[in-house]
């Protein structure tokens, strides 16, 4: 069961709430500076499966890798790990996550949203590890695992969100 973690979503660069789209797919990165690990959303949000790790290359690529993604799978929202310390505070990670946020949401004009991505790294690799994976395939799975728990966690917290109004009106 993937763990609930607190949702913001904003526009990085004002810091306001923003709408959260209808249902549609998301698309989860796990930004890293090598890599980025990627999950994505059935339409209805209910499942998350990891698809294939970006290997970083050129930040003109990579935004162009990921808009052919978006537009494959029928995007329509952006679910982007947010690195805080153990103690809730940005990062140097959480920095640069949130400038390459900017340019991403700039260049591919979909919402974004940030999500809490503490230990989600720790947890896959723990996952991995208990499932026997070698160490070979634990490098090449982490990121995308990684993605995957973190959108689980996501959508988990968005039905316990729409229960919890349901059970309120």
């Amino acid at each position: 069961m993937a763990r609930s973690y607190p949702c913001t979503s904003y526009n990085s660069k004002l810091k306001e709430p923003q709408a959260l789209p209808p249902n549609g797919r998301i698309l989860a990165l796990d930004v890293g500076k090598k890599r980025i690990g990627l999950a994505v959303s059935d339409e209805l949000g209910i499942t998350a499966q990891g698809i294939e790790t970006l290997h970083r290359t050129r930040i003109r690529e990579d935004l162009e890798n990921l808009k052919d993604i978006v537009q494959h799978w029928n995007v329509n929202l952006l679910l982007i790990g947010r690195p805080l310390h153990m103690s809730g505070a940005e990062s140097r990670q959480s920095e640069y996550t949130a400038e390459f946020a900017d340019r991403l949401k700039d260049y591919i004009g979909l919402p974004v949203v940030f999500w809490d991505e503490r230990l989600t790294s720790a947890e896959a690799e723990r996952l991995l590890r208990d499932a026997g994976a070698s160490l070979e395939n634990k490098k090449r799975s982490v990121d995308r695992l990684s993605a995957v728990l973190l959108l689980e966690s996501y959508l988990e917290n968005q039905r316990l969100t729409f229960h919890h109004e349901e059970d309120l009106a």
